[in-house]
């Protein structure tokens, strides 16, 4: 089970077979499934069968805390048509204490670190607030409001989905200024 990143607090690392209750108990919130199933849990043979293997194929990391291991959700980051596309979903135990930023900004600053990613991309729901808040603390910034076909319609999804973006060449501007701060 190898280490993919380590920040301050988290250690994102590869999903194994033995996540799948962990990945079965985090779909199974309903909050944290509200802007994803209106609220559906995700049934155990589902998981087994089709999330684990996806987050297996890879783009996605478990995010556990480094001090005790303990499962905390996990992280998105893959290409996609435009760019690399940064995903989270963590347990609402999780919730409004930093993390979500601070795997968003590691995984960002390592991509933009290594030659390949020129754009980083998050989508959200609208009403999505939380979310949108990590997106721009990890310091994306609001690209567009759009409205997409869903086979079902879920509570705020009539207001439709946002982008966020950052460049590469907007992340460099950000480095150097601050670092010119810090001197």
């Amino acid at each position: 089970m190898g280490i993919f990143l380590e920040t301050g607090r988290l250690v994102l690392r590869a999903f194994t077979e033995a996540d799948a209750d962990r990945v079965t108990e985090l779909d199974s919130d309903p909050e944290v499934m509200r802007h994803l199933t209106g609220g559906k849990p995700t049934p155990r043979e589902v998981v087994v069968r089709e999330v684990l293997p996806k987050l297996r194929a890879g783009g996605y990391w478990a995010a556990q805390l480094k001090a005790t291991g303990e499962f905390l959700g996990w992280f998105e980051f893959r290409p996609c048509p435009a760019g690399t596309e940064l995903g989270y979903r963590l347990r609402r135990a999780a919730w409004g204490q930093g993390y979500a930023t601070e795997g968003a900004r590691a995984l960002i600053d390592k991509g933009f670190a290594e030659p390949g990613v020129e754009r980083v991309v998050a989508y959200t729901m609208t009403v999505n607030t939380p979310s949108r808040r990590v997106m721009e603390k990890a310091g994306l910034g609001f690209v567009r409001t759009f409205h997409q076909h869903w086979p079902e319609a879920i509570d705020g999804s009539e207001h439709g989905d946002v982008e966020y973006a950052l460049d590469r060449r907007d992340w460099r501007r950000r480095q150097v200024e601050a670092v010119r701060l810090e001197a």
